[in-house]
């Protein structure tokens, strides 16, 4: 019985110390100590996860200025967007109805590109350099800034692009009324013909009343080698109605006409110049711009 229950004992204290398997038990029986060496117990440990780092939600090619996901990229810091400041997709030179001027593109897909650019200067003779309110022949003399900035698509993945953003109209457009007839000639405006001597010169300007100019345009970008392309382009953009203004030499001369009764009649040049006005407002010359413009690009 003595054996039994030291037996017992010897084995509840061998599993109360698995823990120290490497520590000797010694039982005591009688006078003799025996001492027993406790088996190594195997413990599992479950290994901690180790963080890895996600691929991010974007991915920046800098060879040709493209960021794949512009959410990433908004997501991705301030980083990104230097990045894609500094490493533009294109640069391109440019001249059309718009003016002579250039852009910088920055690609954010494969298919898409955010274009920035300014086109100006004096493009009057590109629309023929004269134009007709009415009954009045205009000279025209145009001092064009137009920056933008707008989306090229290519919505097919080859060389056809779809255009479309804002241009910020600054254009000055200088005109002056050509006189009719021979000898001192006559200015007709609502079919009343003016003496243009007594007139004087009748000149002024033209302004678009939109501070902000919509365009859309269609076109084609093909590539010539790896890095150079030209591209033409075919549009138009929402000036919006005209202001004008017109001057004579001498406001205060008197002016003689005949109304539409054949009867005699007297005004004054100022009076002419408001009827002058008044029609190239009604014009409203180019309250549609149409975009025609060509040129090359370089990519990076």
């Amino acid at each position: 019985m003595k054996l039994i229950k030291l037996t017992a004992i010897s084995a509840a204290v061998l599993a109360s110390t698995a823990a120290l398997a490497a520590e000797p038990v010694v039982v005591v029986d009688d006078n003799t100590a025996v001492a027993y060496e406790a088996e190594p117990v195997a413990v599992a440990y479950e290994a901690e996860p180790v963080a890895v780092a996600a691929e991010p939600a974007y991915t920046y090619n800098a060879d040709a200025g493209v960021v794949r996901n512009t959410t990433g990229a908004v997501v991705g810091g301030t980083k990104t967007f230097f990045q894609t400041a500094i490493n533009p997709a294109a640069v391109s030179a440019e001249v059309g109805t718009l003016g002579y001027g250039a852009n910088i593109a920055w690609g954010l897909n494969e298919n898409t590109e955010l274009q920035a650019g300014w086109a100006g200067g004096d493009v009057a003779d590109l629309f023929g350099g004269d134009f007709d309110a009415d009954d009045v022949n205009y000279d025209v003399d145009a001092d064009f800034s137009n920056p933008y900035l707008g989306v090229q698509l290519r919505p097919t993945g080859n060389w056809f692009t779809m255009g479309a953003g804002i241009i910020v109209p600054d254009n000055d457009i200088d005109v002056r009324a050509n006189k009719e007839g021979e000898d001192d000639g006559f200015f007709e405006l609502d079919d009343i013909q003016y003496n243009a001597a007594q007139t004087g010169t009748l000149q002024g300007t033209i302004e678009h009343r939109n501070k902000l100019a919509p365009y859309a345009t269609i076109g084609f970008r093909p590539n010539i080698t790896e890095n150079f392309g030209l591209f033409g382009e075919l549009g138009a953009a929402y000036m919006g109605k005209t202001n004008a203004t017109v001057n004579a030499t001498d406001p205060d001369s008197i002016v003689n006409y005949t109304d539409r009764n054949g009867t005699p009649q007297a005004t004054t040049a100022g009076e002419v110049a408001k009827i002058a006005e008044q029609e190239l407002e009604d014009k409203d010359w180019l309250e549609w711009m149409p975009i025609v413009k060509v040129g090359a690009t370089y990519r990076f």
